[in-house]
This record gives C-alpha cells, structure tokens and sequence, in this order.
C-alpha cells in the first residue's frame, strides 16, 4: 500500500496530522492498532478534552519547563487562536473557563475526536487497523513501515504513538521502539503530571478525601524555595496525593530523590492565620469539655482531623478548655501549611504524559524532520517536550503535526 504520507499512530496529534496533509492535496494513510482511533484523546480533561490554552505564543512556552525553544518555530506557525479557529471551522464549538483553558461548549471530548476523525474521513484520509512493527529505511531514508498485515511504503513516514501514559487507551511506547531503530537517542521516560507518593502512612488516613478549596505549594527543600503554589482540587489516596493541582506540581519535580520535595496543603486559604485562630476559638468554645478529637468537626472534613491534629504535635485527647494558646496556634499552623514528604511519582503508566522521548537535537523544528533519516518524522508526545496542566500539551500535538503537514 502506498500513499504521500503514512502516519503511524490515531491519537491527537497523527488524526490532527492527518486531517492537514490530506487538506494540503496528499494521500493519506494513518494505521491505529487499537480497536478505534483517539482513545486517549477521549479521556483527557476528566472527559471534557482541554483542547488548548487562550493565550499567546509566549505564555505557551512559558509552560513548557524543557525544550521550548525548540518548539517555537511550530508554536510560531500554529498558534493557540490557529487552534481554536481549526476546530470551529469543524462547527466546534468552543469556551474559555478558568486559566485560560479551552473546552468545547459541550464539554464532551468525543466531539473533539469525533471532529478529527469525520475531518479525516471527508478528506479521503484512508484508516488502517495495523500494529506496526518496524519502519523500513532503504539507503538513510525512511520509504514507509512494516505492519503484522502487509507493508506500507510512503513519501513521508510520520511517528505518533503517544507516550508510555495510560497505555489501555493505545499508548505502549512502540514509537520509542522505532526510534531506536532509526538510530534516535530516546531520553529518560518518566511520567509527568502524575500522581504522588508520600512518605509515611499519615496521609492514607485521609484518603478518599477530595479537597475542593485549597492551596497546594510545593517546596524545594534543597533550595528552600516555594516553586509552585496553586488554589484548587486535590484527592488523598491511600499512596499519597492525586487531583488536578498533584499533577500540575509533580511537573515541576525534577530530580525525586526522597526527602528533596514537601507538598505543604493550606486548608483554608481564605483564612490567615489570625482569621482561623478566631474561628477556632469561637468552635472551640462550644464544646469546652470534649476532647480535641472530637472538637473540629465544624471546621474540618473528619477524614483529616486526625492527621491535622498529628501534624500539630498536640494531644487529641486533651480537652479543648485546657488547650494553651501555644497549642492553638500549632494546630492554626497545621491547618494553614499541612506538610508531607515526596517519597516519589507515581509509574509513568498512571501519568497523564511522557517527560522525555525523542531527542529533539536530533530532529529539524522546523518540520519535526529525522536529521538522521530522511522521511522520516516525529510529532506529539513521542517527541522530548511535554508541559504544564492547561491545555498546553494537547497544543504542543497539534503545532508539531501543523509542521510536518505545512
């Protein structure tokens, strides 16, 4: 089988790939092994598909904590507003919430997919249903691809297989495995925007507890630095920590040796210190003869109480008339900064997307062209570049396969 472009991989960025080569006058063929393309793509965003962030070319980049400046010339040539005024012209309908994040107003990611896949089948785009087991390089160039069914020989051999991340939807990593054989340096993979593990047992006394109103900071305790503070949603589990705000700060971890990383919990961030002390005292004294244990019920969840009071260092079977103002102030500040160790992230299988990847010293910005094999390229999370929470990383997809299809 033959065409202009063969595109291994129907998630976001090979559909996306597929649906501009095919607009710019080529033959198509894309080849997905799972049962139906953009599997992954339907989960992201809680379901809800955060298709790309409302901002500049710069805000973007700023997002990006290693190898922006590679994806600049990309970012430059397909832009967040290109992305936004790709999909309406698919009569997609699109809304800006909070962070400058951009949903469809249907808050449903199948019609994202399903956009991209009608896109592509209108365009003459042809869909094959093939693993694909190597590429097949004749003389330095890359003449196509070798599935289990048949081979498939094309001008451009386009590599969009996703990352390691939740591999039930397609993502096995298989893209890592053809670029190794085309001679490509394959960086360190780990997960990004994932879930956290915490030392000790503390937490999994909370777990199950979804906070909805607090503020998430995590500290470098190397540097002594607050490197990312949020206001938002986080879940205790029996592991640690998940939820939104847990992920958008296992971004910014870089070297997770244990004890090198503290995720301090603020409970009441429209509370200072002063504030919650008179609110405590004013619970407090309403029941002045019980325990402490059983005393924090109107300013808690119930599931936290005991790990807010272990944290304070103050004994939960005292009685609240006794308390000292020192102890009050102790639990004031655990309340205020509920601090746990980073013992490490979670398996990268369990990540909402791949660090590492592709080595992009090795592959033109320009058109995300192999500088080693020509017709041969690599776009989306396959390559090294993944960002911040927010719709940046789905951006990062479509301006990589923007510069492959022109």
């Amino acid at each position: 089988m033959s065409s202009d472009v063969f595109i291994i991989g129907a998630g976001a960025a090979g559909l996306f790939c597929a649906v501009r080569s095919a607009w710019a006058g080529n033959s198509v063929v894309i080849a997905e092994h799972e049962d139906r393309p953009a599997k992954k793509l339907e989960i992201t965003g809680r379901g809800r598909c955060n298709v790309t962030n409302n901002c500049d070319v710069r805000t973007v980049m700023e997002n990006i904590p290693r190898n922006a400046k590679f994806l600049y010339s990309a970012l430059s040539r397909f832009s967040p507003e290109d992305t936004m005024a790709f999909f309406e012209s698919l009569g997609v309908k699109l809304k800006t919430e909070r962070g400058n994040r951009v949903f469809p107003v249907s808050d449903s990611a199948k019609e994202i997919s399903h956009a991209l896949i009608d896109a592509a089948k209108q365009a003459g785009v042809k869909f094959v249903h093939d693993d694909i087991l190597s590429l097949i390089i004749e003389n330095g160039k890359a003449v196509g691809a070798r599935g289990k069914k048949r081979d498939y020989f094309a001008k451009k051999t386009v590599v969009a297989c996703g990352g390691l991340s939740y591999p039930k939807t397609g993502s096995r990593g298989s893209g890592y495995r053809l670029a190794r054989q085309a001679g490509h340096t394959v960086t360190e993979l780990r997960g990004s925007l994932v879930p956290v593990e915490l030392c000790g047992d503390l937490h999994a006394q909370a777990m199950g507890l979804s906070l909805k109103n607090c503020t998430l900071s995590l500290k470098d305790e190397k540097s002594g630095r607050i490197i990312y503070s949020e206001l938002g949603e986080m879940l205790f589990t029996h592991y640690g920590m998940s939820g939104p705000l847990v992920l958008s700060a296992s971004a910014h971890m870089d070297d997770i040796s244990p004890g090198r990383y503290s995720l301090i919990v603020d409970l009441k961030p429209a509370l200072d210190e002063k504030k919650l002390d008179a609110r405590l005292l004013r619970d407090l004294s309403q029941f002045p003869n019980r325990e402490l244990n059983n005393s924090l019920n109107r300013l808690l969840p119930s599931s936290i109480i005991p790990v807010v009071i272990a944290k304070s260092g103050v004994d939960g079977a005292k009685r609240v008339n006794s308390l000292t103002r020192a102890e009050r102030m102790e639990l004031v500040r655990a309340v205020k900064s509920l601090t746990f160790t980073v013992k490490r992230l979670r398996p990268p299988e369990e990540a909402v997307i791949t660090r590492g990847g592709v080595d992009v010293k090795q592959l033109d910005p320009k058109t995300m062209g192999s500088r080693l094999v020509s017709g041969l390229y690599f776009i989306g999370e396959v390559i090294d570049a993944d960002a911040y929470t927010g719709g940046f990383n789905l951006q990062i997809a479509f301006a990589t396969a923007a510069a492959v299809s022109g």
